[in-house]
């Protein structure tokens, strides 16, 4: 990742719909090379997605809860995370460390809802336990211009 690769990924980052074209103009480079380095980029996992940040809470799911599953090991943890995916409210499942095996984000239409959206994830025997914490407020939200900005100056 060089200097160029940065500016560009910063500027669709910015601006997503952007076309190559402008891009090419604003980076003054030639449309070829904004968008050979966009390939080379997607193919490498760079790059991982093109699609629209779809806000739940426009979608009327306004709480966001944060599951730690315990699972039955025995069961595995693919059949319980074939199950927490069927449930439209799961937004995200980690296999993690500590005192849970699985961590999961989740929302709600309110915190009512939340134990709905618990109940049928208990509804695979595989899930034992769950631990549940409310998210109160996004301080910020996921990043990656960070890490772009860092990426190969080292």
């Amino acid at each position: 990742m060089d200097e160029l690769d940065r500016r560009i990924l910063a500027l669709f980052a910015a601006e997503p719909r952007l076309g190559v074209l402008e891009a090419s103009r604003r980076l003054r480079v030639a449309r070829g090379t904004v968008q050979a380095r966009l390939d080379r980029m997607q193919t490498s996992g760079v790059i991982t997605d093109w699609a629209p940040t779809v806000s739940p809470r426009a979608l009327g799911y306004r709480v966001t809860a944060f599951v730690t599953c315990e699972i039955d090991q025995g069961a595995g943890r693919r059949q319980v995370a074939e199950h927490l995916e069927s449930i439209p409210e799961v937004l995200e499942c980690w296999t993690i460390t500590g005192d849970g095996d699985l961590w999961v984000r989740v929302v709600a239409r309110s915190n009512a809802d939340v134990q709905r959206v618990i109940d049928q994830m208990h509804t695979d025997a595989g899930v034992l336990r769950t631990s549940t914490q409310i998210a109160l407020a996004k301080e910020f939200g996921h990043r990656t211009g960070p890490l772009v900005q860092q990426a190969g100056t080292d």
